[in-house]
């Protein structure tokens, strides 16, 4: 079973871009994160280590937009997905990072970046997996 926690709309300000004046001048990014989870642990028991803490993700959200400085939104993109799914309880993550002052010369409202980035398996999802191969022989 998956269950989904969101953040929409974390923003921070960050100095990622191919420009000069984007890396002098920073703007800012505003990112929204799924984290799929099987909450049932959680409910059951109450208890917060079961789960994501999404006050604790959403600090994580802006100390990756505002550390060093990348090009391109993919790679922001993929520097906060590894950061989600270094916690225990996430299975996998969709990230948008949205980059709404992007040097374009057309009117826009938003340019943006989604990507979709599963945990490697757990141990106990390894087990559960794995099938008998005389079973399937019958």
């Amino acid at each position: 079973m998956r269950d989904t926690i969101r953040l929409v709309g974390v923003r921070a300000r960050g100095h990622h871009g191919v420009f000069d004046h984007e890396r002098a001048d920073g703007q800012d990014f505003v990112v929204d994160v799924a984290v799929e989870v099987d909450a049932t642990a959680a409910s059951d028991s109450d208890d917060l280590a079961e789960t994501v803490h999404y006050g604790v993700l959403a600090e994580q959200v802006v100390a990756e937009i505002e550390r060093d400085p990348v090009d391109l939104i993919e790679t922001l993109a993929e520097r906060i997905a590894a950061a989600v799914l270094t916690h225990r309880a996430a299975l996998a993550t969709e990230v948008t990072v949205h980059k709404p002052q992007a040097p374009i010369t057309v009117p826009f409202t938003d340019v943006s970046i989604t990507i979709r980035r599963e945990s490697p398996a757990h141990p106990d999802d390894a087990a559960a997996d794995e099938s008998d191969p005389l079973e399937e022989e019958e």
